[in-house]
């Protein structure tokens, strides 16, 4: 019989799982781990920063739909995993954390690093532990499969203490799990037909989805769904281009009005948290009726009551709701036309500052040109405060798992390292980050992994010097930074580097990045007075009463 040490057995085990991407830093005492895992056939790519290795697995979750991995060393490079791991929890990602540790034999000696890391990861994890016996090592990984795809997804920690990763074990004696898969669940077929009646009775009824369209890969049904149906849909940020942003019931510009003025919303894998003021007036109308579609029945009600609750998976239940023959019809109703000019009005106005022509660049122009000048299918990425909003309420999106931001957690410093992993896992296709001048600076260093693993995204900085925008005939403490020429900093690095003050400047320089065949950056100068218009964090005070 033949001896495999307990390194190779977690690689088997991956591999078996699917996993052909490894997001990591060397270190003790995973190092053999990373080779075994490279020797193996999957692709490894080092970064600068654990910090950044979580938030690149995020994103190759977030764009393939199946759970990405990070791996790091023992001790503080663990605990570095840790912001973009509480990250994907907010975010509901799968996300698989595999830290080393400090020998089991040494455990209450004051060893290297020895601390416990199993319980910094709990609270921010569906399931973590440690390993102890290295035979049983397949099957802990295993386990972190199935908690982070389960019924909510969210991040696995699995702790690998060196004595337990170096230990060899005979082959035979080792069971290897079959892989973990997600086991939908279809709704009950009587809330189903329920949920069919108010929607054909509402005069106002309108769909809006979240994570659950993505992780369920629920897209073709939600399409059918507004085709068949007629009610216009919004998202959350995670599962825009679910449907194309240019349907003919996406009506965007309307989507205050569309919200308050409901009285019926159907809620399709989304929680009722404050991404969508948690249901709440002045959001919604006060005598709005609630349907929730979740894979999770704990999120059934939590928050605010609702009228009709539906434990499923929402491409299960869809395809339910699509097999009735008492679907409603509401394309034609005066609702849509209500919508649709109150989206065309806003939609002139907006058209004039995605085109204004002014020096300093309006961040809304920069906005205009990467909408016009990117892919279809691009994957976009957004980090920042005010060029975030600007970006979310002007680039559209049109196909699936191609939009990208901090999600629920506001974590900013996400874009470097999400373009990362987005490009990992969708080699060729375009990724474009757009981001600000402060958020680009907390992980700068990524670009170097970029430039090595030849991760060839495009990052463009609204570069307004500071964080957020500036406040006339105010100082706002610790706002300012240095106007940093970051296309310099990109050259240095072995990228491609634009810089830009001009409006006429902009197209041109996104062009030359795009065609670049590197990672490139374009750094541009924007009116840092510029203030985006949004939500304020202020809506959820209903909850503080």
């Amino acid at each position: 019989m033949a001896a495999t040490a307990g390194s190779k057995l977690v690689v088997e085990q991956l591999k078996r799982e699917g996993v052909d991407t490894l997001f990591y830093i060397m270190g003790g005492p995973i190092i053999e781990l990373a080779g075994q895992a490279a020797e193996a056939g999957i692709r490894t790519v080092d970064v600068r920063h654990e910090q950044a290795a979580a938030m690149a697995a995020h994103a190759y979750a977030r764009t393939t739909g199946k759970p990405g991995v990070c791996l790091a060393a023992s001790g503080p490079a663990a605990t570095n995993l840790l912001t973009g791991i509480a990250n994907a929890w907010t975010d509901c990602a799968p996300v698989i954390a595999l830290g080393g540790a400090a020998p089991t034999v040494q455990f209450g000696t004051d060893a290297f690093q020895e601390f416990d890391q199993v319980g910094c990861f709990r609270p921010v994890t569906r399931w973590a532990e440690r390993a102890l016996h290295t035979a049983r090592l397949p099957e802990l990984v295993n386990t972190a499969f199935r908690h982070a795809i389960g019924a909510k997804p969210g991040p696995a920690y699995l702790d690998l203490p060196g004595d337990v990763l170096y230990r060899r074990v005979e082959s035979d004696n080792v069971y290897f799990p079959p892989a973990a898969t997600r086991v939908p669940a279809p709704g009950d077929p009587d809330l189903v037909a329920r949920a069919i009646e108010m929607l054909r009775a509402a005069e106002r009824p309108i769909v809006l989805s979240g994570s659950g369209i993505a992780w369920g890969h629920a897209e073709s049904e939600l399409a059918a769904f507004v085709d068949r149906t007629g009610i216009p849909f919004y998202t959350t940020p995670q599962s825009r281009g679910a449907v194309p942003e240019d349907h003919d019931l996406a009506f965007l510009g309307a989507r205050s009005a569309a919200w308050h003025e409901a009285d019926v919303v159907l809620l399709l894998g989304t929680r009722m948290n404050f991404i969508i003021g948690f249901g709440a007036s002045p959001r919604f109308a006060e005598d709005a009726r609630f349907i929730m579609v979740n894979s999770d029945a704990a999120e059934l009600g939590h928050n605010r009551p609702i009228d009709l609750g539906i434990a499923g998976d929402a491409k299960l239940v869809l395809r339910q709701m699509l097999a009735s023959p008492n679907l409603p019809a509401k394309r034609d109703s005066a609702w849509v036309q209500h919508l649709r000019q109150v989206d065309a009005a806003r939609r002139d106005r907006s058209e004039a500052d995605l085109t204004n022509p002014a020096t300093p660049i309006h961040p809304l122009r920069l906005c205009g040109e990467i909408r016009d000048a990117v892919a279809r299918d691009a994957i976009i990425v957004e980090d920042g405060h005010e060029i975030l909003n600007f970006a979310r309420q002007s680039i559209p999106s049109f196909v699936p798992r191609a939009r990208l931001n901090a999600g629920p957690n506001g974590c900013m410093g996400v874009g470097l390292p999400f373009a990362v992993g987005a490009q990992a896992a969708n080699p060729g296709r375009q990724v474009v980050l757009v981001c600000g001048d402060g958020s680009f600076g907390m992980n700068i260093q990524e670009i170097d992994t970029a430039v090595r693993h030849g991760l060839n995204f495009v990052a463009v900085i609204s570069h307004n010097g500071g964080w957020t925008g500036a406040i006339r005939d105010r100082k706002v403490p610790g706002r300012d930074l240095l106007m940093t020429r970051y296309d310099e900093v990109a050259k240095a690095f072995g990228a491609h580097g634009e810089y830009v003050e001009k409006p006429e400047e902009i197209r041109p320089a996104l062009l030359r990045a795009l065609a670049a065949g590197k990672p490139a950056i374009v750094n541009v100068v924007v009116d840092p007075y510029a203030r985006a218009t949004t939500q304020a964090f202020g809506s959820y005070s209903s909850r503080l009463d």
